[in-house]
């Protein structure tokens, strides 16, 4: 049994943490926080090996267990989220027997470092208007609302006013 104080690792991962992310994700489908798929596949294609990662990184625990990583991507053309072409884009996901631990808040370290690596100008978060959590995790990270879609906020980041 892991304490709740202990600090995970944060590191960028590899092929050999798709697994570990899959189960975040089920873990987050299984609460209900979750509709998109969460298979090893789904996560190895969209967060470890997707060609419009800039950096996937992940939480990891003294015991190997993954407790929730971050993903940044660069907006590319026609990007689901119609996010500004060279912005990045973030997606957080943290299991639910992990939250409230300063996970994200270390995990958006790393993310900030790679944003600031590749120059870029802003991070955008697209998150539902039902995921209350979410949204006030990106409000503490320093994100703000600077559009809306259906069902969505969005908030950015000005990593160039860091």
């Amino acid at each position: 049994m892991r304490h709740k104080s202990e600090k995970p690792t944060i590191r960028i991962a590899t092929v050999a943490d798709a697994g570990g992310i899959s189960d975040v994700l089920a873990k987050l489908v299984a609460a209900g926080m979750r509709k998109k798929p969460s298979d090893t596949a789904f996560a190895l294609s969209h967060y470890v090996s997707d060609p419009e990662r800039i950096r996937c990184s992940v939480a990891v625990a003294s015991d190997g267990d993954i407790l929730g990583f971050q993903s940044l991507k660069l907006a590319t053309e026609n990007n689901p989220y119609e996010v500004e072409v060279g912005w990045g884009v973030i997606g957080t996901h943290i299991k639910p027997s992990a939250a409230r631990r300063g996970i994200g808040r270390a995990l958006f370290k790393s993310t900030l470092q790679a944003a600031q690596q590749k120059g870029l100008p802003a991070i955008d978060a697209t998150i539902g208007v039902n995921n209350p959590e979410g949204l006030a995790y990106y409000e503490a990270m320093g994100f703000r609302e600077y559009r809306q879609m259906e069902g969505a906020v969005c908030k950015v980041f000005r990593v160039s006013e860091v």
